[in-house]
């Protein structure tokens, strides 16, 4: 049986250690068990010390009531009991309207500045809408809510700008840290580490390969093999470790889990996603059970309401505006040309399901089978009034109500006749990808000049990768962004035909 062992273990090279039998014929991770699984939850968190969360989440409120003892001081506002009152009710909403204080980081001061100006906005039109609804104006002289007012993002930018180097001072913590695993991810890791919380002391690298099969980055800062890990641990007092091996490494780090048990230090796994291409990554968890998205939608939760009220207000301001301007269209087409005012085209829609998307019609034919040619320069199927709705996008209008009835959204993916979706799945790896949202009436690939006709397959693929680098990074200021885009190119724009 001993030889048998041996044998296997040849494989894995010459620097590899032999494993002790017990370690390789139990069951993975069994190290640390003292409870069944049904009794065991993760919960999501942070690594934050309590100084430090203080800082982050509270600098911002403190810097709103700096502001209004400032008021209240400039205007001799005599201290009550409703001072109080407004106090703690002005905290609590900031508390929920301002973002957490960050680093900053090179290139970000302007998109701070601003997204802090935003909220100071949002926080003032919620005290003025509380104040309205509870008389506050009979308890406080106007002059010094306006002063309050005003002094508060004085206050904010000044307490941000302190607040950095303190925060910046408060993460340089003094904590000794390993990281097991010599590779991409603990390299990776350790410079974030020193990035974005302090320095602290980095003992070095543990791998169980030699020194000189190592990165040449990690090679200096090595400081020994894994079977030397513990009592390196127990010998410099390592506060923390991170074990950034492969899962298929389970046994390995088994047994090092269960030689942990005899020290105090803090462990944490960190597995190595970064490997994957991932779309909308975040951590996760189901009643204590821990989960990793590699590849996931933006729109769970808040994010999802977010987007959906987004479209509704927008596509009801819109068809209020648009509706003579769509009714006159209809009246055009309808006299020049014989066949439907609208066009309707099976295409997919959000998780790839089958949805009828609407347009003016602006040709001949209405196809919508399994072969599906698109428009080319001087198409003759093209009719004259769909010419100039084709140039100006005004044959998409009806989309809007696509958008009210939640089939798609102002911004997304564009939709593709389901012939092309049936064609280009095939060709290209992380198409169908592109439907783990809603499509749109315009996307961050039209934005960039790809709309019309692909007569080449690198057109397409290029189509992909801008959306799916929208889903990887979507926000509401992005959204936006290409609204605005939209509009500007949108009547200079020539590939449509």
């Amino acid at each position: 049986m001993q030889q048998a062992h041996l044998r296997d273990d040849s494989r894995l090279g010459a620097g590899a250690e032999v494993l002790p039998s017990r370690i390789q014929t139990r069951p993975s991770f069994s190290a640390l068990a003292s409870a069944t699984v049904d009794q065991k939850t993760v919960q999501l968190g942070s690594l934050e010390s309590p100084s430090l969360a203080l800082l982050k989440h509270w600098s911002r409120p403190i810097g709103v009531l700096v502001a209004l003892f400032l008021a209240i001081a400039c205007t001799a506002q005599p201290l009550t009991p409703a001072c109080g009152a407004l106090a703690i009710a002005a905290l609590m909403i900031a508390r929920q309207v301002f973002g957490p204080l960050r680093l900053p980081d090179a290139g970000s001061e302007l998109p701070r500045l601003m997204r802090l100006l935003l909220e100071c906005g949002a926080w003032t039109a919620l005290v003025l809408c509380l104040g309205l609804a509870l008389g506050i104006d009979d308890l406080f002289h106007h002059n010094t809510m306006f002063f309050w007012f005003a002094l508060t993002p004085v206050s904010l930018v000044l307490g941000d700008l302190l607040g950095a180097r303190a925060l910046g001072r408060a993460r340089a913590a003094h904590e000794r840290h390993i990281i097991i695993g010599a590779n991409d991810v603990g390299v990776e890791l350790a410079r974030r580490i020193s990035q974005h919380s302090g320095t602290g002391q980095f003992m070095g690298f543990f791998d169980f390969r030699s020194p000189d099969r190592l990165p040449e980055q990690t090679r200096e800062q090595f400081a020994g093999r894994c079977k030397d890990v513990a009592a390196f641990v127990q010998r410099h007092a390592v506060d923390a470790i991170y074990i950034a091996l492969p899962m298929s490494n389970a046994p390995r780090i088994e047994m090092m889990l269960h030689e942990f048990r005899d020290t105090t230090a803090s462990i944490y796994f960190v597995p190595d996603i970064l490997a994957f291409d991932l779309v909308q990554a975040r951590c996760a968890e189901i009643h204590g059970i821990p989960m990793l998205a590699i590849c996931d939608t933006p729109f769970h939760g808040m994010n999802a309401v977010r987007k959906r009220a987004m479209d509704i207000v927008l596509s009801s301001t819109a068809l209020l505006i648009a509706w003579p301007l769509m009714l006159l269209i209809a009246v055009a087409i309808k006299c020049t040309s014989p066949g439907p005012v609208l066009f309707k085209q099976r295409r997919y829609g959000l998780h790839g399901e089958e949805i009828l998307v609407y347009k003016f019609r602006t040709m001949t034919v209405c196809e919508d089978g399994a072969v599906v040619v698109q428009a080319m320069p001087r198409d003759r199927r093209v009719t004259g009034i769909g010419s100039v709705l084709r140039r100006t996008s005004l044959d998409e209008l009806p989309q809007l109500f696509n958008v009210l009835h939640g089939k798609m959204s102002f911004v997304g993916p564009r939709p593709h006749a389901v012939a092309h979706n049936e064609l280009y799945r095939k060709l290209i790896s992380g198409y169908m990808i592109r439907h783990k949202v809603r499509p749109g009436m315009t996307g961050w690939a039209q934005v960039h000049g790809l709309r019309g006709e692909t007569r080449a397959i690198e057109q397409m693929r290029q189509r992909v990768e801008f959306d799916l680098d929208y889903l990887r990074n979507w926000s509401l200021m992005l959204d936006l962004k290409i609204l605005l885009k939209t509009v500007g190119i949108v009547f200079l724009h020539g590939k449509a035909y």
